[in-house]
């Protein structure tokens, strides 16, 4: 089996590496909290799922209506509990203002912390109003989905935009540098030939993406990164037979050929890089549109959760 070498110089080939123990610590906390609310939605999902399916009318009949309609005994908790990670879902942005919130942490933990809330507090926020989305709570909720939507957005915008190890972000010879690199280096590799890696590493050309809007350039990408796994795959099942297929579903799963496994993990890195590179101008657009789009909902949600709220407490739960 033929090896991939580094020149002298270069960047280290993709290899696994010790992590700091603050970053192992922070993963852990994250892997904990996903694991408790995972659980937890599961719970409300299961013993609920008998009350959540009744229609409307027949809910107040259910003896399960005291405790999950939305002023019930969990479900008013869950509604405290979801204004309560708002709160600290908000703190991400707010981290940009006061200074002392910004001396905690790296920017990229908070980042993950922001992801985790962005996803799971809608979740908690569904079972407080228990599947009822209507009146101002209902304008809420449905802007809250926007933000969250709007979230999912911008975070995998925000992945796309090349930054080094100090999050700045990459200057365009930074990229191009590290890309020559890489594509020096696979050319060294006697396994697979360039038109094995044709499907990875051919881009629309630049005349293209300049023509596309904004939106089909960030569905061209998000299409690129989800058929990524799938020609990976067509790498590893050129090497892998029989039981292998198997065990690495299909290529889709990484293979017991450390060679092979080194190839495929820099050919990867190189079509994130190419497309990071294509699009580095397109994703900057979309980016700051996203943060135009972004805010004004955001604001939106919180004077509506303040009015929804005041309702609540001015005519009693």
């Amino acid at each position: 089996m033929a090896t991939l070498t580094a020149s002298p110089g270069a960047a280290p080939i993709e290899r696994a590496v010790s992590r700091p123990r603050g970053e192992t610590l922070h993963r852990t906390f994250l892997a904990i909290l996903i694991l408790t609310a995972s659980v937890g939605i599961l719970y409300l999902a299961v013993n609920g799922l008998p009350y959540y399916t009744l229609p409307l009318e027949q809910r107040p009949f259910s003896p399960l209506h005291g405790q999950l309609r939305s002023s019930g005994t969990v479900g008013l908790r869950l509604g405290i509990l979801s204004i309560g990670m708002f709160g600290f879902l908000f703190l991400y942005p707010l981290r940009k203002r006061w200074r002392w919130l910004a001396s905690i942490g790296s920017t990229r933990r908070w980042l993950n912390f922001h992801v985790f809330l962005g996803i799971t507090t809608p979740v908690v926020a569904t079972f407080h109003t228990a599947f009822r989305t209507h009146g101002i709570a209902g304008a809420a909720y449905w802007t809250m989905v926007s933000v969250a939507i709007s979230g999912f957005v911008g975070r995998y915008v925000y992945a796309k935009i090349p930054r080094s190890i100090t999050a700045a972000e990459l200057s365009m010879q930074d990229l191009e540098a590290q890309a020559a690199d890489l594509a020096a280096r696979l050319t060294e590799n006697t396994v697979f030939g360039p038109d094995d890696f044709a499907p990875l590493l051919n881009l629309p050309g630049q005349k293209e993406i300049r023509a596309m809007s904004l939106l089909r350039a960030l569905w061209t990408m998000m299409k690129m990164d989800l058929l990524r796994p799938f020609q990976v795959s067509r790498l590893r099942r050129r090497v892998t037979g029989g039981a292998e297929w198997i065990t690495t579903l299909g290529g889709l799963l990484p293979s017991r050929h450390e060679d092979v496994e080194l190839i495929v993990a820099n050919v990867r890195r190189q079509s994130r890089l190419r497309m990071a590179l294509a699009f580095l101008d397109r994703t900057a657009r979309i980016f700051h549109l996203w943060h135009v789009v972004h805010r004004p909902f955001s604001i939106s949600f919180v004077v509506l959760i303040m009015v929804h709220i005041g309702v609540v407490l001015s005519v009693g739960l």
